[in-house]
């Protein structure tokens, strides 16, 4: 019950209520308060942000209640009729969908397997490699002492010349190894040093075959280990073990017992095959002595193509000194004998093809592997040398290479021996 009836009812829910009284009798609210509510002109004015925002929030909530209303109208559908909208799942559709087996690792080493075995390629590469060092053994030796063709010097500088032109061409372009530069002048003295031991070597070498049989030849040189072992100690005080000195002792022996009793030896030929000899294994020693630095390293076959032309330059004042206009009288030869020209050709292309096996045996075997092949090369070699060129023989000289080359077989062993102690 209003205590007040005659005062205006405008209140604000609370404790406030409008003071005045109203405007007739029989009415509710004063002049201020009776016209709130009612529909009143207002101004044409641009929608406000505000207005805006709320109309844009409606829609977005129009729009989330009809995507609410599909996805329920999606879900209300059975899987039966969902997979009939997919012709790919059709039950009558005839196409399949073939999802390949992931093959095992034996498939795909089977698939992807190289025509040519590994174990074909190196036994092949180990063919070659004695092929070329029996076959320049054998041309040599048919040139300087069967064909007539007495030049030793000249015919080293021509084996220099094709290792310059080869090492060329397959370093730079087949690309067989990186190519390697000469850094220094120092490092390029080493090489030019090397050389020299080098030219001196191979021409011992080739010169002992006018004198000396293949066999004879080849049984010298497996002393190359004693050499070594001498080098290395006088140069660089190196000391191996007891072991390694006694395994010596044979491979002199055996030198000794051959020389005794070989049938065509010549005290010339003996002495410049023990330099060339002798040249090989200081060869070593100072090559292992000159390039220590990683810097100063080169890989074989760069250091080939460095010292060949070196070797080349050295040897053409002394081919020209010695062995007189060998240029002019090797002309002369071929214009008579077209054949000569093929020989000499091979020959300076098989004196390449040792260096290259050498590097291709090392690279798919060791560097032991290689060791154990050369020790086998002289006996092959003076056996191949015996049925060709019919040398005699005899059972002493025989027995004195056998225990040659056993002696650098327990040199071998023993080093290698030594090699695991100090590790």
């Amino acid at each position: 019950m209003d205590n007040e009836p005659g005062r205006c009812r405008r209140t604000d829910g609370k404790k406030w209520r409008c003071s005045k009284n109203v405007a007739n009798p029989g009415q509710k609210y004063c002049h201020n308060h009776m016209h709130r509510g009612r529909h009143r002109p207002r101004n044409h004015a641009p929608p406000s942000t505000t207005t805006t925002h709320h109309a844009a929030k409606k829609d977005n909530i129009d729009d989330f209640s009809d995507a609410h209303e599909h996805i329920a109208m999606v879900e209300a559908q059975s899987w039966t009729t969902r997979r009939g909208s997919n012709p790919r799942l059709e039950p009558n559709n005839d196409q399949v969908l073939d999802i390949p087996v992931t093959p095992t690792a034996e498939i795909r080493q089977q698939q992807y397997a190289p025509l040519i075995s590994p174990t074909f390629v190196t036994a092949a590469i180990i063919a070659s490699w004695y092929l070329s060092n029996i076959g320049v053994l054998l041309l040599n030796k048919y040139l300087l002492s069967f064909y007539g063709y007495r030049y030793p010097i000249f015919l080293t500088m021509l084996h220099m010349i094709s290792c310059a032109a080869y090492s060329l061409l397959a370093i730079k372009w087949l690309e067989l190894v990186p190519f390697q530069q000469i850094h220094s002048r120092k490092q390029f003295f080493k090489i030019l040093g090397l050389s020299v031991i080098f030219c001196f070597s191979v021409v011992c070498g080739n010169t002992s075959l006018r004198y000396l049989p293949v066999s004879f030849n080849q049984a010298i040189g497996a002393t190359t280990p004693f050499f070594t072992a001498i080098f290395a100690f006088v140069i660089t005080c190196k000391k191996e073990s007891a072991e390694v000195y006694l395994a010596l002792v044979p491979v002199v022996l055996g030198i000794v017992l051959a020389s005794n009793s070989e049938p065509l030896f010549h005290l010339f030929g003996f002495l410049i095959c023990v330099g060339s000899t002798a040249g090989r294994a200081l060869k070593s020693v100072v090559q292992g002595l000159l390039l220590t630095s990683e810097a100063e390293k080169l890989h074989s076959m760069n250091l080939l193509l460095y010292m060949a032309p070196m070797a080349a330059m050295i040897l053409l004042p002394f081919t020209l000194y010695i062995e007189g206009n060998v240029f002019a009288l090797t002309i002369e030869k071929a214009r008579e004998d077209g054949f000569m020209v093929f020989l000499l050709i091979a020959n300076a292309t098989i004196a390449y093809l040792v260096n290259l096996t050498n590097f291709l045996v090392t690279k798919h075997t060791s560097a032991l592997t290689l060791q154990v092949l050369g020790n086998a090369k002289a006996a092959v070699a003076a056996v191949v040398s015996v049925l060709i060129f019919r040398n005699p023989v005899t059972v002493m000289g025989m027995t004195g290479f056998g225990v040659t080359v056993m002696g650098v077989v327990l040199y071998s062993e023993a080093k290698k021996r030594s090699k695991g102690t100090t590790h």
